[in-house]
């Protein structure tokens, strides 16, 4: 078992202010893998401090030098990655054929972007004899979400790091020993003390600290809306600037001109990667009513080939859920979509067969879904497709967007152009056409109540700078 109780603050590992433990689950088998601390205002106050004196001097580097230590970050990185690999295992139970790929590898991702922008960024805009300047906006506050922990805590240290601010983290205390590695990464990189700070915590008390807190200048948040909207309000009184990555309820459009067996065999698996724990997963298939039981009969055939079973296995595919809690949301709305008349395809409530002990959830597909129905509407975050059916395009874009979210969303066809067209029309901050991923380079983020603001790749900077406008001739 992995004791992480100290917190990474001003360049030291330190005691937190008050000892508060908390057991770190692992879902797979329901046992203790881990012991963290919860920190306190006190905490907070401390890491804050550090983090703003460090600005002071850290605005002030080159790029050379930011280039440089993100070098060395990616170098000890890369040397760790097996580790927190299984640390990701641990804490929020993905096969270890993911923890060790997607997920400890989406870190490397943005560290590497975030390098490439950086050495020709444009910090400086000539307009006749002014200046346009973009410098760090200051003190970060960085809270992150268990569902892809290293991906999320990297695409917003990385772009802190690159453009000269300084930060202080929470992480989710659901998945916190990921991060925790990622801090000794950061130290042994030689990041400067103050520079980055890690502070474990609850949402109320040091994710609202943070917030609230009046020498933060920015807080960057990835989780439920719900959440995301507190941030927001606690933040509103010191006037910080908020960005958020939210929830989804992405639609997928399988046109009617588009490979049924790939769009539908596809869009499957990309909903039970991660156990359908990712924001942006294709939740919600919309299919041609004259195409719908063929959709069916992929879906199912999907399904029954998906392999569930303990995280260290190599053939593994689909692990399960992160918390009892998140365990017993699924089944509710799973019984939802029972009781309001959808159509099981397969899956269903319980445990898998076989499986004893965990919070896995069967991989379920519901058909002939509304999209007034629940489980069209809510975000279930786990391994649930629906599947809607649509007679016209025209309604298949207005079901598309009729949704409180727009993280992301999908369209399958044999026509690039007409693909294109109709993904003009999806209100969403992501939309990949035949499944097509471009990665880090380009920005992620959402309309709606999806959020506010981008991250990865050049656009994922803009938040983290201010533009300032010197005016002024030379003498006459």
């Amino acid at each position: 078992m992995r004791e992480y109780k100290q917190f990474y603050i001003n360049g030291e590992w330190v005691e937190p202010a008050v000892a508060k433990e908390l057991d770190v689950i692992n879902p797979a088998d329901e046992t203790v893998c881990g012991v963290i601390s919860l920190g306190s205002d006190v905490d907070v106050e401390r890491a804050v401090a550090a983090a703003k004196t460090a600005f002071e001097t850290f605005s002030e580097t080159s790029r050379e030098q930011r280039l440089a230590l993100l070098e060395r970050i990616i170098d000890v990185y890369k040397r760790r990655i097996g580790d927190i690999g299984e640390a990701i295992r641990l804490e929020m139970g993905a096969p270890k054929s993911l923890a060790n790929t997607n997920q400890a590898f989406s870190a490397l991702g943005h560290l590497k972007e975030a390098a490439r922008v950086l050495a020709d960024y444009p910090f400086q805009e000539q307009v006749g004899e002014h200046m346009i300047v973009k410098e760090p906006i200051g003190v970060c506050g960085l809270i992150t979400p268990w569902n892809w922990p290293m991906n999320q805590v990297a695409c917003k240290v990385a772009p802190a790091i690159a453009v000269g601010c300084t930060m202080v983290l929470k992480p989710s205390e659901v998945a916190p020993l990921s991060a925790y590695l990622f801090a000794e990464v950061m130290h042994e990189a030689g990041v400067p003390a103050g520079v980055f700070n890690l502070v474990n915590g609850d949402g109320p008390t040091v994710g609202t600290a943070l917030s609230k807190h009046p020498d933060v200048d920015m807080m960057s948040f990835t989780g439920s809306t719900r959440a995301g909207a507190l941030v927001a309000q606690n933040a509103a009184a010191t006037v910080k600037r908020v960005t958020q990555e939210l929830g989804g309820k992405s639609p997928n459009i399988i046109l009617p001109d588009a490979d049924l067996e790939s769009a539908v065999a596809q869009g499957v698996a990309v909903m039970f990667q991660n156990s359908g724990q990712s924001c942006n997963a294709p939740s919600r298939m919309l299919v041609p009513r004259d195409k719908l039981a063929d959709a069916e009969a992929i879906a199912a055939s999907v399904a029954a080939k998906v392999v569930i079973g303990p995280t260290d296995s190599d053939s593994t595919t689909l692990g399960p859920v992160v918390s009892k809690v998140q365990w017993d949301k699924i089944q509710g709305l799973i019984q939802a979509g029972i009781d309001e008349g959808a159509k099981l395809v397969c899956g269903g409530p319980g445990l898998p067969e076989g499986i004893e002990q965990g919070y896995y959830v069967r991989p379920t597909v519901f058909s002939e879904v509304s999209n007034d129905m629940t489980i069209a509407r809510e975000e279930i975050f786990g391994p649930v497709l629906t599947m809607i059916p649509y007679e016209t395009e025209e309604e298949a874009i207005r079901i598309a967007n009729e949704t409180v979210y727009g993280l992301a969303g999908y369209v399958a066809s044999r026509d690039i152009e007409h693909a294109r067209r109709v993904a003009a029309k999806i209100r969403a901050g992501n939309v990949h056409i035949n499944g097509a991923w471009a990665g880090a380079a380009v920005p992620f983020g959402g309309f709606k109540q999806s959020g506010n603001g981008r991250e990865w790749g050049e656009h994922g900077f803009t938040d983290y700078l201010e533009i300032k406008a010197i005016e002024g001739y030379g003498a006459a």
